[in-house]
Order: C-alpha cells, then structure tokens, then sequence
C-alpha cells in the first residue's frame, strides 16, 4: 500500500473517532463499548464496499490493507498506553493499598488460568495446555472502560486507584504465563510448577529493576533538557518504547512491569524534576497520546472481531459462554474470598462490600486479550483448531464483557449509590456553596452598581442566588461532629500544604531535591491526618522533626570514621528544610483562619489553627538550635530566601507586564535574562562550617590550660572531635571499648544512678570514672543541643594522663569527688548506712566547672 493511502487511512480514522466520546456520552455507552462496535462494523464492510462513494471506498480499502499484527499491538501501542496511565497514577495512593494490588494482579490471574484452564479442559478435547494458555489471556483486565464509567458518574478515587493498579500489573502476569505455556506448547514437554513460578518471578521483579533503573536515568537526563519543554516530553515518549523493547529484548523480562514501574518513577519524581509549567505539559501531552493509543488499538482489535469469529460453531458458543461464569466465579472467589482475608493482616487493607461487587464485575477485557488471541493465530506451530479455538473463544468472551459488565456497570455503581457523595462531604458542598454564594451575590451587587445596572436586573440575578441559598437550607443533612470538623479541616489543609510547596518550587525557591522531600513529608503528613485526624496529625509533625535517614548515616560514620563533610551536608539540608517548613507554617495558620472558618466554624478552627501553632513552635525550637550553632549559615539563608522571593516576584511582575502589552516578547526575554545574573549569588550556598578541628576544640575546654603547645599538639592527635545534635544519645561504649568526652561547646544531660540527672556544659566532662576504675557501669548521656565534643578512647587514655602530670591531677581530683560519691550512693543502695544527698561537683579553682555526683562515667 502506497504511504500516501497509508496515512490518508490513518487519519481518516483519527478523525472518526475524535467524534466517539460525546457519541458515548448521548448513547450513555461507555467509551470502550462505543468504539468496539465502530471497529466491529468497519471490519465488516471493509471487505463489502463496492458500494462507497470514490473517497470512502479508498478510506476503507486502506483500512483493509492494514497490517495489524500482533506485535502492533504489542509493541506499539501497549507501551503508551501502560506509561500514561502510571504516570497519571499517584504513586503513594498506589502504595497504600499495593499489597492488595499485587494480589488481585498476580493472585487473580492464576485463579483465573487455573480455573479457565480445568473447567474448559473438562468439557472439550482441545487440551489442558490449550485450556491453560486461553485462561491466562482472559485474565487480562482492561481498565479503560471501567475507569471512564467511574470519571463520568464520580466514582471514589481509591476505587479507581484499585483498578488501574490492578490492570496495569495483572497484564505483566497475563503474558508471562502465555509465554510459559505457549513455549510448554511448542515443546511438547510436562508442565512444570516449578518451572512457571521462577520464570515468572525472573520477569517479573526483573522487570521491576530495570523500570526503575529507566526510569532514574530518564529523571537525570531530564535536568540536562530543563527549560526545553519539547525535548523533555519527547524524552519521555522515547523512554516509554525504550523501556519495553530492552526489557522483552536484552534483558528477558517483563517489558510490561518496566514500563509500568519507569511511568511511575517519572511521574513521582518528575513533577519536581522538569519546571512546573512543562510538567503541566507533560500531563497534557501524555493524555493526547493515551486517548489516540486507546481508540486506535480498541478499533484496530474490534476491526479483527469479523475475521477471527469467521468459523465459530455452536459448541464453541456454549464454551464461551462456560468461559465467561467460570471467570467470573473465578474472580469472585478472589475479591470476595482473599481479600477480605487479606485484609485481616498487615499487608492488605479493608476494601468496602460495595467496592468488591464493582472490583467482581468490572474486570472487562479488552484489547490486550485480543492481540494475545491473534498471537496465537500467528503461531503455526500451533495446532490450528487450538488456534481457531483460542481466537473464538477470546473474541466472544471480550465481546460479553465488554457488552453485559460494561453497559451494566453504570447502572451497578449508582444502584450500590457509589456515585454520591458521603454525608460529611454534603455537609461541606453545601457549606461551601453557602459561603461562596453569598460572597458572589455582594461581588455581583458591586459589579453592578460599578456598571450602573438597573435593579429589576439586580433583583433577578440575586433571585438565583436566593434559590440556590434556599435549596441548601431545605437539603441540609446531619451535622458533623467537632472530631470530624478538626479532621476535615487539617485534611483540607494538609492538601493546601502540598500545593503551597509545589509553588515554592514554582517560585524556585527551593531546588527540586528538597522540594522531592518537602512535597514527599507534606503527603506523609496528609496520610497521617487522614488515618488518624488531630491524633495522627500530632504524631506526624513529631515524625517529620526526626532526623532523616541520611542525617543518621552521617551522623553514624562520623562517630565511626570521623568524616565530616557528609554531616555537614546533612545539617546544611536540614536548615533549609526547616526553614521552608516555618515559613509554609505560618501561612497556613492564616489560610486556615481565612478559609477554614467560614466552612467549619470557630471552634473547630481554633483547635486546627493551635495544632498548627504546637508544630510552628516546635519548628521555631529546632531552627533556633541551629541559628545559635551556626549565625553565618542563618544569615545566609534568610538573605537567599529572601532574595529567591525577590526574584520569583520580578520574573511574576514582568509577565504581567507582558500579558497587558505593556512591554515586547524581546524586551521581556532581556528583563529576564537580567534577572539570572542580578540574583545569581542568591544560588551560591556557602558551605556550612561545623569547626570541628580537635586543635581547635581544645582551646575551648578550660582543663587543657596552662598545657605547653607541644603537649597540646600530641594530646589532640589522641582525642577526636565529634558532634552531637539535640536529643541524641551519647554513647560511652563503643563496642568492646569505651570512651570519655571531653564537653568543647554546648551541654549534655546526664542520668546518675539514683535516677536524678545533671547538666554538664562547656569545659566538664564525663566518662572518665569507668576508665580509671575499670568497673561495668550503664550511663545514659543525651546532648541538650549540637554540642561539639572531643572524645578519647580507653587505649588513649593511659597515654594521655602519663604525657602532662598536670592533666592527670586535674582529671584524678574531679574522679576522686565523683567516685566518692558512688560510694556513698552503693552504700545507701545495702542498706549499710543512712542516705545522704549526694554533694554537689564544686570545682576547685582554675579546674573546670564540674559538679561532682554518683558516677557520671
């Protein structure tokens, strides 16, 4: 076929299908169902069109000479279609319910092969293998049908979320079990269990790896194109197919799960990656390419229907019909039978009655079924009544899910009242629409009195907000309890938080890896607040002051090794986090004294507006910590957001500028490259000194007084500098070997052994009793702050009180106080005498302050 007929073919049928979704919609058909029949209609009089006028019967004569194989579909169109759905897929939604997922994805599939594969075997002669491999490719769901039904009657997002995971995964299973028995079928050989299950697991956790490998490299190369918003989109359209392909091809394993797994990495990460307006892009343009890839293999696989349903015979009728209950019992046992066991354990979650029912009869197949079928078709190594058997039994079987489920789904959902909303959120749409009313009402009274409109039209305007005002009042539903008003509320402002988080990084005044770690807290934080209301919320904003993960890896190997540069990272990111956090804290106070209010009342706000208050404060300790540590590094910070602000809101008002003609497209491409490089110091993050040289520690800790620089310089090759930051244990024993801490800057807590606890600040130290004495004894030290020490292994310690005599009396009279006082304590303990309060460490002149109490070793 000439290019010219091939092309005039394709976008001919573009061009018919741009009019199937509203035909679907007057039909109240769903999408899906609307182009199968188009696509089952063109398959038939493609081959009868003698008829056609000149144009149509060439259209349709290129449509006839389309070459669609198995592989069209297959590679094509299957990688769009997984990669757009996964990235419009909210990855932790995803998560929550992934140990269910999987199960319906993997579980379900193996149900139904199983159960296809022996009820169809028991009735015909064609064979258990056959039987199997036609189970395995009826497990396929399509999720496109069923989630357009939900979008149109506004079914719950979790629903949807459980059916698009399950879809997007169960197809990797699907035709990893077809390939098995397909090669099973080639060779003539036994089925084996063992066999199936490794090759499975092989392609499908392989398939995992290398779509997240793509899918990391895809985000890196991404930050090389930022501000090219077309190469950027079209990296990822070329990521999609190369995913799929080095997957099936290098690698061996499932391109699906790849695909799947790069579309999820791209879309979680890539919202910070790419600048937020080619991200808006993406999504767009991702869209456009899913609904084409959708319609064209839906028509493609239905335009097939006429040609595989060819020689279908009664017999092969009822076995379809056998198919369609034993799938569908076959499901059932696992979404009515697992899964409520599942959710009795720790890795599933309770799926509602009413969702089940639609999970049960909403597992429509579709178009990866068909081009499974005619995969089988173009296997002549194949027998070829198993091959005619597979096509028939899969078409009929496509067609009564696609006809019976999908145009009862509709129906099911509003019958199981699944499309309306919860009491508590009819109490806050008609909150809400009262509020907004009423504001819209006195703005429209403004606009008209402004535009010197005559009151007979006032009065008619103000006539439709009087009725709609009237309608809420006459519909209202049960209030809400003051539990539910807090919950809702933070719910509602936790949202708030991570979009004001995305316009920091809109604002660019954050880079994207802590605008990936601000926006990944801000949803851990909305989860909380959702599972938990005020009680989860509180627990959650303790959570998110903990130390990060890398905080305590370097925090780790600096104790271990000494190395500091990673630590000061580390406590660098941590600054500007919390900065950040402060600052989106404050105006969210305000957004929920603003906004809030008015929907939920006062008493409800307070107590949502003093929770935020608690994490202000509790934020507002944390950064002073820091800011008293380090002023030069606050300094900094203060003056780079700032001066970020600064530039967001020139580059904002230029725009303006733009959009009201004030000023050219050249004269604003010169005002903005002027802004790179008058803000451009704001970018340059000085390194944060931590001071932790041992040399110069030392000259803080007044015990090392009056020591000869020689001696200085030998002592502080022995002692090591470390940090310790608020609250962190300090740790005398260090495995089989124990330690003493010199107190160089800051303060430690010390718990004695009667249970009461000291203060030890700058110059004192502790630890020192357990080396000298040699005796077991437990010490809890915690740092009140960052506090800067000097620590001296037991191995050094000999040699360090033998270089100064000096040092040695100093260090033996504070012991001797100390270790008296643990007399005194282990005397009271047996009971040998009477207890007396243990004395406080005053210390003798010129020796550091120490206040000498039970063993503080």
């Amino acid at each position: 076929m000439q290019v010219g007929f091939w092309v005039f073919g394709l976008a001919g049928l573009l061009a018919l299908v741009c009019f199937m979704p509203p035909l679907a919609g007057r039909l109240r058909l769903p999408y899906s169902v609307l182009l199968a029949i188009v696509g089952f209609v063109l398959g038939i009089i493609i081959h009868v069109h003698s008829w056609a006028p000149v144009i149509m019967s060439d259209f349709l004569d290129s449509l006839q000479h389309f070459e669609v194989s198995s592989d069209t579909f297959l590679f094509v169109f299957l990688p769009i279609l997984l990669f757009e759905t996964s990235l419009a897929l909210n990855v932790r939604r995803l998560l929550d319910d992934i140990g269910l997922i999987l199960m319906m994805a993997v579980g379900a599939v193996v149900v139904c092969t199983v159960v296809v594969g022996f009820s169809v075997n028991a009735v015909s002669n064609y064979g258990l293998i056959v039987c199997l491999m036609l189970g395995a490719i009826v497990a396929t769901t399509d999720p496109i049908a069923v989630v357009g039904v939900f979008r149109e009657v506004g079914a719950p997002k979790r629903l949807t979320t459980l059916v698009e995971g399950e879809s997007l995964f169960n197809d990797a299973a699907s035709i990893a079990l077809y390939s098995v028995l397909l090669t099973t079928l080639y060779t003539g050989g036994d089925i084996s269990v063992g066999t199936v299950f490794w090759s499975f697991l092989f392609s499908f956790l392989g398939g995992g790896v290398i779509g997240f490998l793509m899918g990391r490299l895809a985000c890196w190369l991404i930050m090389w194109l930022r501000g090219w918003p077309t190469a950027e989109i079209t990296l990822t359209i070329a990521f999609a197919y190369l995913t799929f392909f080095i997957s099936e091809h290098y690698f061996g394993v499932s391109g699906v799960v790849a695909t799947v797994i790069a579309g999820l990495v791209v879309g979680s990460t890539g919202r910070t990656r790419m600048s937020p307006t080619t991200f808006e892009q993406l999504e767009s343009a991702w869209s456009q390419f899913g609904f084409w890839a959708n319609s064209l293999i839906f028509v493609f696989a239905a335009m097939l229907i006429p040609r595989m349903m060819a020689e279908v015979s009664w017999v092969q009728v009822l076995l379809v019909l056998l198919l369609f209950v034993a799938t569908l019992a076959s499901r059932a046992v696992m979404v009515f039978g697992v899964l409520p066991v599942l959710g009795l354990t720790r890795f599933g979650t309770k799926v509602s009655r009413s969702y089940r029912i639609v999970m049960c009869w909403g597992g429509l197949r579709g178009a990866v079924s068909l081009a499974l079928a005619l995969a089988v078709t173009e296997q002549h190594n194949v027998p070829h009544d198993a091959r005619q058997f597979i096509a028939v039994a899969t078409t009929g079987f496509v067609l009564m899910t696609l006809f019976i489920n999908g145009v009862s789904l509709r129906p099911l959902i509003r019958r199981l009242h699944l499309d309306q909303l919860s009491p508590i959120e009819r109490t806050i749409r008609n909150q809400a629409l009262v509020v907004a009313l009423e504001d819209l009402q006195h703005k429209t009274d403004e606009i008209a009195q402004k535009e010197h409109i005559g009151t007979e039209v006032q009065a008619r305007i103000r006539a439709v907000f009087d009725a709609s005002l009237a309608s809420v009042n006459d519909a209202q539903v049960r209030q809400m309890s003051h539990d539910e008003k807090v919950a809702v509320g933070l719910a509602i402002v936790a949202a708030r938080e991570e979009e004001m988080f995305f316009d920091v990084l809109k604002a660019q005044i954050v880079d994207w890896r802590m605008a990936e770690s601000l926006m990944s807290r801000a949803e851990r934080m909305s989860d909380a607040v959702r599972d938990g209301g005020l009680a989860g919320f509180e627990a959650a904003i303790a959570a998110d002051l903990r130390y990060s993960t890398g905080f305590r890896w370097s925090l780790r190997m600096h104790y271990i090794f000494g190395f500091q540069g990673w630590l000061a990272l580390e406590l660098a990111y941590r600054f500007m986090n919390l900065m950040s956090k402060r600052s989106v804290a404050q105006r969210l106070i305000l957004f929920a004294q603003t906004e809030i209010q008015p929907l939920l009342g006062e008493e409800a706000t307070k107590a949502i507006v003093e929770a935020h208050r608690h994490r202000l404060a509790l934020l507002e300790s944390a950064i002073q910590a820091l800011n008293l540590q380090y002023p030069s590094f606050a300094m900094w910070l203060q003056e780079s957001y700032l001066g970020r602000m600064a530039r967001a809101l020139e580059k904002l008002r230029y725009r303006d500028m733009l959009s009201e003609f004030l000023i050219s497209g050249e004269v604003y491409a010169d005002l903005v490259r002027q802004i790179g490089s008058r803000w451009e110091h704001i970018d340059k993050r000085p390194a944060l000194d931590i001071a932790m040289s041992a040399s110069d520690l030392i000259k803080r800790v007044p015990l090392f007084e009056g020591i000869s620089p020689e001696s200085l310089k030998a002592i502080s090759k022995l002692l090591k500098p470390r940090l310790a930051v608020p609250d962190q244990p300090v740790s005398v024993q260090m495995g089989r070997m124990r330690a003493m801490y010199f107190v160089a800057s800051g303060a430690v807590s010390v718990e004695l052994p009667d249970r009461t606890t000291i203060e030890l600040g700058t110059g004192e130290f502790f630890g020192e009793i357990a080396l000298i004495s040699g005796n077991e004894f437990v010490l809890n030290v915690q740092s009140l702050g960052y506090s800067r020490l000097l620590m001296l292994m037991g191995r050094d310690f000999d040699a360090l009180l033998a270089r100064d005599a000096i040092l040695r009396e100093k260090i033996e009279s504070v012991a001797k106080q100390r270790l008296r006082a643990l007399a005194v304590w282990q005397e009271f303990q047996s009971g040998e005498r009477q207890y007396e309060p243990l004395p406080e460490m005053h210390p003798p002149a010129e020796e550091p302050t120490v206040k000498p109490a039970g063993d503080t070793s």
